[in-house]
């Protein structure tokens, strides 16, 4: 076999690989929102059912006692009292969201259809659809996602949550972190009423350098605790170690350049501690590690980095960079005072690095 028909047989092979490789996410997804909206359904039925008692809350725990034993003893594991009862609360948080009642009810006429459909039209069918609307799917994400989403009362809350877990395809660990360092309220802080709507219903949307900041910004992946004596280069270390950690604390967009990138003009060098690209933005974005209180001092070294790379360093289709400390504590009457009344390149944000209680993170913000 000459050396054109190994690479022409490894590129079909590579094809072919994935094609399966799509078909196999496909069916996983299929299954997974099947039973999703099976639960969904079950859970509208056991609702409609109990309307029907007339003492309700007796009946209900009768009924899906009774429905557990039944349902156990035909299909197995996975139909306890507790997890009914799941079901039920789940769909009583989402069916103002969503309904699937009339898609199970064509389910005997859909299932005729799609076994007529090969498997590239269907795989083709399906990531369009994801690509135009990727919440079209009724539920989406794992049922262990929504057992935590149905937690959270706030419908709008519950909603930005959904949205980001399958925009950025969190974990589940990844998604009680983001919501236990309070992301949504973070993100809220800075938005009139208009911005927490929008937020609920389309997400985190990057339009302008504001949408980008947090205050404060969590990092208690870095192990160093809150009150532990450490260096600013402790500091950035520990952020390097975990990059990926906080490259998805930073949010959508970014890709890391480098750190302590060197500055130099006549006989002077300066470091930058971390620089970043936003692609999303088409801007650098430095950061500067400060463990300490900020100082105008900082601030005026912040605005000379931010002057270098919009001069020296950006490129003319590239929009102006933007420059962001992260410290410890700050004074916002310094920092207003400090930069200019239009500014939208120079910010401040506050650091923690352990998650904060509830309580105490609403005395952070309102402090």
């Amino acid at each position: 076999m000459n050396e054109m028909s190994s690479l022409s047989n490894m590129q079909f092979f590579e094809k072919v690989a994935a094609l399966l490789n799509q078909a196999r996410n496909h069916i996983a997804r299929s299954v997974n929102e099947t039973m999703t909206n099976t639960y969904f359904e079950i859970g509208r039925m056991i609702v409609e059912e109990e309307q029907q008692g007339e003492e309700r809350a007796a009946y209900g725990k009768e009924l899906l006692a009774d429905l557990s034993k039944r349902l156990t003893s035909e299909f197995g594991k996975g139909f306890s009292a507790t997890n009914l009862r799941q079901m039920r609360t789940f769909f009583l948080a989402f069916e103002k969201q969503q309904t699937v009642s009339a898609e199970f009810k064509e389910l005997g006429e859909l299932e005729h259809q799609e076994k007529q459909q090969t498997v590239s039209a269907e795989l083709a069918d399906t990531l369009k659809s994801t690509k135009n609307d990727p919440l079209s799917n009724p539920f989406p994400l794992s049922w262990s996602h929504y057992l935590r989403l149905m937690r959270i009362s706030d419908e709008k809350e519950r909603r930005f949550y959904e949205i980001e877990c399958l925009r950025n395809n969190w974990s589940l660990r990844e998604f009680k972190r983001q919501y236990d360092t309070s992301l949504y309220e973070r993100l809220a802080l800075s938005r009139d009423k208009e911005g927490v709507r929008k937020l609920s219903e389309v997400g985190q949307e990057i339009q302008t350098v504001h949408d980008l900041l947090k205050d404060p910004y969590v990092l208690e992946f870095v192990g160093l605790p809150e009150k532990e004596r450490y260096s600013e280069l402790d500091l950035e270390s520990a952020i390097i170690e975990k990059l990926e950690h906080f490259l998805l604390e930073l949010g959508q967009g970014f890709t890391f350049v480098g750190r302590q990138e060197r500055i130099s003009f006549d006989d002077k060098h300066f470091w930058v501690d971390l620089v970043f690209f936003n692609r999303i933005l088409q801007s650098f974005v430095l950061i500067d590690l400060k463990i300490g209180e900020l100082s105008h001092q900082d601030l005026g070294q912040m605005q000379m980095y931010v002057n270098f790379y919009d001069r020296h360093v950006r490129l003319a289709h590239e929009h102006k960079t933007v420059g962001i400390i992260l410290c410890k504590e700050k004074n916002e009457t310094l920092v207003k005072i400090s930069l200019p009344e239009d500014n939208d390149q120079i910010f401040a944000s506050r650091y923690k690095t352990v998650i904060p209680s509830k309580e105490q993170f609403k005395a952070l913000l309102d402090g």
